[in-house]
């Protein structure tokens, strides 16, 4: 699997489908700014957070160069974190599990639904069958490099329960996700930059406050 490196041209993103837009793609977009939402359904904080952050990003600069496309993906929780659901949230602004739940308690939804439609393009990472592939050196390696910044430098034996954790966590799950992989995404939600030339400028996880004015920064270049 090829994987995507800062400062160098982006991977494309691998879906299943796209539920609302029309199908597209990162080499499609040359030209403008490309934000690239990553959440899960099952995701209380995204849809506190990061869905409004990117939705009043689309409304404000669409018009000046950027194109927000969300991508929902599943590392957890695959009963509800899956297309079907996803499609029920583009169609009807339905939401499920944990989003409910938390939504509904601080008085965000209107008749258990989302009250606005979310603006932007939404497509499902692709979720391959895990059979072990996933679980081989250069995934865990890839995995490790992304999450433990300074693992070279850790005890040996410390350095090997790290690992033996990583393994552990492939070996659990039912699906992985590709584009999530691919980019060595943390969690959720997640933001992904790609400047006008189709160069990976951002991959990061949670809370981003200053995700509007990296964006100025880029359409002005």
């Amino acid at each position: 699997m090829i994987k995507a490196t800062l400062g160098e041209k982006s991977p494309l993103l691998s879906v299943s489908a796209w539920v609302q837009g029309g199908e597209t793609n990162l080499d499609r977009l040359l030209g403008q700014v490309v934000l690239v939402e990553v959440f899960q359904v099952n995701c209380p904080g995204c849809f506190l957070y990061s869905l409004p952050q990117a939705a009043e990003l689309h409304r404000t600069y669409s018009g000046q160069g950027l194109t927000v496309l969300g991508v929902a993906t599943a590392f957890e929780d695959f009963d509800k974190n899956n297309l079907d659901n996803l499609t029920r949230l583009a169609k009807n602004g339905e939401v499920v599990g944990e989003t409910l739940r938390v939504l509904t308690l601080q008085n965000r939804l209107k008749a258990d639904r989302l009250p606005y439609r979310i603006p932007f393009p939404l497509a499902m990472d692709q979720l391959a069958p895990a059979q072990g592939e996933a679980a081989d050196a250069d995934n865990i390696a890839y995995f490790i490099k992304n999450r433990v910044p300074a693992y070279e430098q850790l005890p040996k034996a410390h350095q090997q329960k790290i690992r033996q954790q990583v393994e552990h966590y492939f070996q659990s799950l039912d699906y992985h996700a590709v584009t999530f992989e691919r980019f060595g995404l943390k969690g959720t939600p997640s933001h992904i930059l790609v400047d006008k030339q189709g160069l990976l400028r951002d991959c990061t996880f949670g809370a981003y406050p200053d995700l509007e004015a990296r964006i100025r920064g880029l359409l002005q270049e």
